[in-house]
């Protein structure tokens, strides 16, 4: 069984869960923690002789084996621990989660049936997960991300604030994130303003500014290396962090604990239209 803190990775034997899982053991070097790679499929009972169900069976039989032959060989300092388990993906993954620093997901499958399938695992993963949980598209290679240096710091990671709850959990993920990276921190706030504000409606931007340096302050004091950036902007958030991440390294979006079984509109939104990884946040 992996250690109590690993960088878990789904696997599915899919090039969405692939990128996951290199994303997922460049995410291990930077911790310096163990990667834990977890193949977890329902093994159908009998042959179904339907080649949208077989095909992604046998595809996913031997992708366990692969990902760690190509993840030893690209990083041959990293640990990596395997295990496959039968039975519903969910569960598993779900299970996981106790003992993971951070799990991460394929956002996509194969095809039309198996696609919905897969994505409906990571929903509901990404959902009642214990720990953060990263959903990674096919197109989200590690070999894209800039590494930071000195000279150049890295591509920046976003974090969309509810100033309503600025939870140290959330916060203290994005900081950590963007410090192993070396990269700016973009701190963004989103509301709705009524659609015909009253003559006396007082602009909320001057409370809003304050409360978010006032949340963001000990923070910035436990990470002094981090660049942080605020944002307030007017409308839907999800709308306004799918901008803002435009040529983001990774987004930042809560989740309330307990949220249920399905995620909010801004992850949803996040989830489905960012163009990079996409990580969520459990919190109180």
């Amino acid at each position: 069984m992996p250690t109590p803190q690993t960088i878990t990775a789904g696997i599915d034997g899919s090039p969405e869960s692939l990128a996951a899982a290199d994303w997922a053991a460049l995410e291990a070097l930077r911790r310096d923690l163990p990667l834990h790679l977890i193949h977890a499929y329902d093994q159908p009972s009998e042959r179904s002789h339907l080649p949208e169900i077989e095909v992604p069976f046998h595809r996913e039989s031997g992708a366990l084996d692969r990902a760690v032959v190509q993840l030893s060989y690209a990083h041959p300092a990293l640990g990596i621990l395997d295990e496959q388990v039968t039975g519903p993906p969910t569960e598993a993954l779900l299970a996981t989660s106790k003992t993971s620093a951070l799990l991460v997901l394929g956002s996509r499958g194969f095809g039309a049936l198996a696609g919905v399938l897969v994505g409906s695992v990571a929903l509901a993963v990404a959902a009642r997960a214990d720990c953060p949980v990263v959903l990674v598209r096919a197109g989200d290679r590690p070999e894209d991300e800039r590494e930071g240096s000195a000279e150049e710091p890295g591509r920046p990671v976003v974090l969309g604030l509810d100033l309503d709850r600025p939870c140290d959990e959330l916060l203290e993920f994005a900081f950590r994130t963007a410090s192993t990276r070396r990269a700016p921190l973009h701190v963004v706030h989103a509301w709705a303003i009524p659609l015909v504000p009253s003559a006396d409606a007082t602009d909320p931007t001057v409370m809003k500014s304050r409360h978010l340096a006032a949340a963001l302050t000990p923070w910035r004091h436990k990470f002094p290396e981090t660049q942080v950036t605020e944002r307030l902007v007017h409308g839907l958030a999800g709308h306004h962090l799918v901008k803002s991440a435009a040529d983001a390294d990774l987004l930042v979006v809560g989740r309330r604990i307990p949220a249920g079984a399905r995620l909010g509109r801004t992850a949803h939104s996040a989830i489905h239209h960012a163009r990079c990884p996409v990580a969520i946040v459990p919190h109180a």
